[in-house]
């Protein structure tokens, strides 16, 4: 017999760099376990990943929330106007989510799953002794070199030729016009063109404008997971993220579709609800 009720949600706002973002929180009805806060990848909005929280939330007894960074998804007004930038969304945005998150429960241990950008930029953020556990998937840093042919040429492309253009001309990512996902503000746009056509990386703009990194902050356990047949973050760029936490106690697993029955996952699908089959496997 299922002793697990329907979790229910509720919606939240918090604020970061004095932009309000929208977030929603899955509550447990049995006594949780721990929270987690989920930090989305970038251009993909919050509801993607409402069937993971829904389930972690129902059958984990693990609050989770989810949430947009600012000027995306629920979090924004108008993405033409925006001066975001991923160091907003992968520092500043991250970090004030898990100070709302952790002022909430302080209490449960408190867990971060990033997925893609949503893993990357712990180390640029402050108290990571305060984290229980980092599970990071599908999160690397990656450069145009990286990628197996043929997602090679469409990722240069999207980083030298229709990306560049079409942001100049409307002056964001239109994402949805080129059916390439969702709208993204230009500076988001151009700083993760800079990183991903950069074999530093994001290493270049340490200290300005990102914060100087504490690889030694983060202790607590942290869960690399890799997906077989991503081509955008490639197993070999998961495994990257190791250097950037150096006391933590590591450990990795690649998730081969076919290991649960699935003929193809990639890089933004781990999350969708057709692959709930390899949810145990993340958090296990």
């Amino acid at each position: 017999m299922n002793m697990h009720a329907q979790a229910e949600f509720r919606d939240q706002r918090f604020y970061s760099g004095g932009r309000r973002l929208r977030a929603r929180l899955y509550l447990t009805k049995l006594p949780a376990k721990a929270v987690v806060l989920l930090n989305g990848a970038t251009g993909v909005p919050q509801g993607y990943y409402t069937a993971f929280a829904q389930w972690l939330a129902d059958t984990q007894d693990i609050i989770c929330m989810t949430y947009d960074y600012r000027d995306f998804g629920a979090s924004t007004k108008t993405v033409k106007s925006s001066d975001a930038t991923m160091a907003d969304w992968g520092v500043h945005d991250q970090q004030a989510a898990r100070d709302h998150l952790s002022q909430m429960f302080p209490d449960l241990p408190l867990w971060v799953i990033g997925h893609s950008l949503g893993g990357l930029m712990l180390a640029f953020q402050r108290d990571l002794d305060q984290i229980d556990r980092v599970i990071t998937v599908a999160s690397g840093p990656v450069n145009l070199s990286d990628h197996p042919f043929p997602y090679r040429l469409t990722a240069a492309a999207y980083w030298f030729a229709v990306g560049p253009l079409a942001t100049w001309l409307a002056g964001y990512m239109p994402g949805k016009r080129l059916r390439l996902g969702e709208d993204i503000p230009a500076g988001v746009y151009w700083q993760w063109r800079r990183w991903c056509s950069n074999r530093g990386a994001f290493m270049a703009d340490m200290g300005d404008p990102l914060p100087v990194p504490d690889f030694g902050g983060l202790k607590a356990p942290l869960k690399l997971v890799a997906i077989a047949d991503d081509t955008l973050v490639p197993p070999h760029c998961v495994w990257r993220v190791m250097e950037f936490h150096r006391r933590a106690s590591k450990s990795q697993l690649t998730i081969v579709p076919a290991d649960f029955g699935l003929d193809h996952i990639g890089h933004i699908a781990p999350f969708a609800a057709r692959n709930r089959a390899i949810w145990p496997a993340l958090i296990a």
